[in-house]
């Protein structure tokens, strides 16, 4: 995979030099070309951002820059061989960045990241390029950062680790939490390791058993219990279908029951259904 990244703050992308990407680098699973944008401005003070138009407080990314350097990034990539192109735009208006997108994204040969800072780049730039390829905006939770550099590392490193060959493990991944068809798509739950006792503190015996069966129903209500008490609109999307009877027990014992038209939700206490 080709990775392309336009940025007024190169070195705010030097994590990708380390750990799993940088190793996804290292063994040619990852190409990443990192673009400072003042490089495409044409004055002496480098100036990337403009007053928007209709006043309101905070600066906008001018389209001369942008437009330049994603001409010439897109031009240097086909030239080097890339091919199928895609513009990631990290921006809080975005859609939702989910394990699905993750998967969606890895299986793209090239990605182009267009980070943004101030209010955000000028929209005929993102405009003008979904004529030519498809473009993905992306939000990586209901906050604001100062910019959307940070972004890329997230989706970057999200996306890297489902790359063949990355993981030391081809299957890690495909247990995740979120990651499709796992779990019914639960939260993972608690993990441990040695030693067997630390501060007190025991690991649960059944994981001692050697009974892979009763080891994978307590691993699958932990993962219900984690799920209840941090995601619970994850179990009310679940479809019931795939809840065994042992699920259907333990979401009971949670408090959750089902509703008429089969999916569950939570009863809330004191109250009479």
């Amino acid at each position: 995979m080709r990775l392309d990244v336009v940025t007024i703050f190169p070195e705010y992308l030097d994590p990708l030099n380390v750990s799993l990407v940088g190793k996804a680098r290292a063994r040619g699973r990852l190409d990443v070309h990192i673009h400072d944008l003042r490089e495409w401005t044409y004055d002496r003070h480098n100036t990337v951002d403009d007053t928007p138009y209709g006043g309101g407080p905070g600066m906008v990314m001018k389209t001369e820059p942008w437009g330049d350097a994603l001409d010439q990034v897109l031009a240097d990539g086909y030239e080097a061989g890339a091919h199928g192109p895609a513009l990631v735009v990290p921006t809080p208006s975005g859609r939702p960045f989910t394990q699905a997108l993750a998967v969606e994204l890895s299986e793209r040969p090239w990605l182009v990241f267009t980070p943004a800072r101030y209010e955000g780049i000028d929209r005929r730039v993102i405009d003008e390029y979904a004529t030519r390829l498809p473009v993905y905006e992306v939000s990586i939770g209901d906050y604001v950062l100062a910019g959307g550099e940070a972004a890329v590392l997230v989706v970057t490193e999200a996306v890297a680790r489902l790359l063949p060959g990355v993981l030391g493990n081809a299957e890690s991944h495909r247990d995740d939490s979120f990651a499709p068809g796992a779990m019914a798509n639960l939260l993972e739950g608690p993990v441990y390791t040695k030693p067997p006792e630390w501060r007190g503190r025991e690991i649960p015996d059944v994981l001692l058993s050697g009974h892979h069966g009763k080891i994978a129903r307590w691993r699958r209500d932990e993962a219900f219990r984690r799920t209840a008490a941090n995601r619970p609109d994850l179990i009310e999307r679940c479809d019931p279908a795939s809840f065994d009877k042992k699920d259907r027990e333990t979401l009971s014992i949670l408090g959750w029951a089902p509703e008429p038209g089969g999916r569950f939700w939570r009863r809330v206490e004191g109250v009479e259904e």
